[in-house]
């Protein structure tokens, strides 16, 4: 049951994210820049030959070979149920189907189509995708770090 609403999920989340990039290059890449939330952010059309911040640009091949095998291991990993956390699964989800949305990019134009920028400070150009990989990595650093200072914790309370 866990497999196949993780499946879902995934399968969901890339859907929105090619939804939202089809949208971008149908609308904004022919209308131009526009502002919304207040003027916070705006919709402006990029394509990214690279990874995060434009690193590694024109690369596309070795990104996608390696994206594709960074994909599979997450996947194989969470389709094992060895992680036991539900919190960390939810994590590699968000991982997974971002890196996903990117790599049909990749594959599909030889470079990923980016369309929020933020104007409140100076930020790189990205998509619905790489929202679900920071946010998935983010979370789980937090865990990680949690575990690490509850260990640490337990630790203690055993030594006094």
């Amino acid at each position: 049951m866990f497999q196949a609403v993780s499946l879902a999920v995934i399968v969901v989340l890339t859907v929105i994210d090619q939804l939202t990039k089809y949208i971008a290059v149908n609308t904004v890449k022919i209308n131009g820049p526009e502002e919304f939330l207040f003027g916070l952010f705006q919709f402006r059309y990029a394509e990214n030959t690279g990874a995060a911040f434009s690193s590694f640009s024109d690369n596309t091949v070795i990104l996608t070979v390696a994206t594709v095998i960074i994909l599979a291991g997450c996947l194989i990993l969470l389709m094992s149920k060895k992680i036991k956390s539900m919190f960390t699964n939810i994590c590699l989800l968000l991982i997974i189907a971002g890196g996903l949305g990117n790599v049909i990019d990749r594959i599909m134009h030889g470079y990923v189509v980016d369309f929020i920028e933020p104007l409140f400070i100076d930020f790189a150009v990205f998509n619905f995708a790489d929202c679900c990989i920071t946010v998935g990595a983010i979370l789980m650093i937090i865990r990680q770090i949690y575990d690490i200072v509850s260990e640490h914790k337990k630790k203690a309370e055993k030594n006094d």
